[in-house]
């Protein structure tokens, strides 16, 4: 299973992904996920002992509904998402710091990445999943968890828009320096992907490129549960 995800992966047309991130900031992915590997990561939702910690939303005033950090060492199946998203993603972060004539450089690995996490004390997994009853929603945010963030992250939905949930979709808002704000709806079949920045993307404006700051969330799921698995590739402090 775990070299079938990397495959998948791999066979992405990554010329028109990383294309679509240039133009607009996100890309939408097709179905990697099975119905069957949604289905289980549903199941391990009640599993807690594969969680460093549950957050429950309202409680923090994040929205209503919960979501759940996994602990080290992750699933078979994560790990392998991560590790397998992480080198095309590091080939665009790069293109971007040059973008705006910045000297950093990512890796080109995943796990000499996260020796830069550690570094800066940051130890604690990211991957999660989360879970919308009706009702439930997602504030704007960003998942930054420390000095050090990786731009991107991927989001893939777990059950099937329309026939278990209605409403829930992602939610992506632009700040455009001095300009209003510009919001994206994306909407995702089951076992398919969003790409999207975690904190800003490159605009080309007269004078070069500038920064948009991009802020995410989760519409109202109108009925039904929703649930989500979030590919975040920093670790937390």
């Amino acid at each position: 299973m775990v070299q079938d995800i990397k495959t998948r992966v791999k066979s992405l047309n990554w010329e028109s992904i990383q294309n679509e991130l240039d133009a607009q900031g996100f890309a939408k992915l097709p179905a990697i996920l099975t119905k069957d590997e949604c289905d289980s990561f549903i199941e391990l939702y009640s599993e807690e002992e594969s969680y460093r910690t549950t957050i429950n939303m309202t409680r923090y005033r994040f929205g209503n509904g919960e979501y759940k950090y996994f602990s080290y060492p992750l699933p078979e199946i994560i790990q392998s998402l991560r590790e397998s998203f992480y080198p095309e993603l590091a080939k665009t972060a790069n293109r971007w710091l040059d973008y705006l004539k910045k000297p950093e450089h990512f890796p080109d690995h995943l796990q000499d990445f996260l020796k830069i996490c550690e570094e800066y004390e940051q130890t604690r997994p990211t991957p999660l999943i989360l879970k919308y009853e009706t009702g439930g929603y997602n504030c704007l945010h960003q998942d930054l968890y420390g000095d050090v963030f990786f731009p991107f992250q991927v989001v893939f939905v777990l059950n099937q828009r329309n026939k278990d949930y209605t409403g829930g979709e992602s939610l992506l808002v632009e700040q455009i320096p001095r300009a209003q704000s510009r919001g994206h709806v994306i909407t995702l079949e089951q076992g398919s992907a969003l790409i999207f920045p975690t904190n800003h993307r490159p605009a080309l404006g007269k004078k070069g490129y500038y920064k948009n700051t991009v802020r995410h969330g989760v519409s109202t799921v109108t009925s039904g549960e929703r649930y989500g698995l979030g590919i975040i590739f920093h670790d937390s402090k």
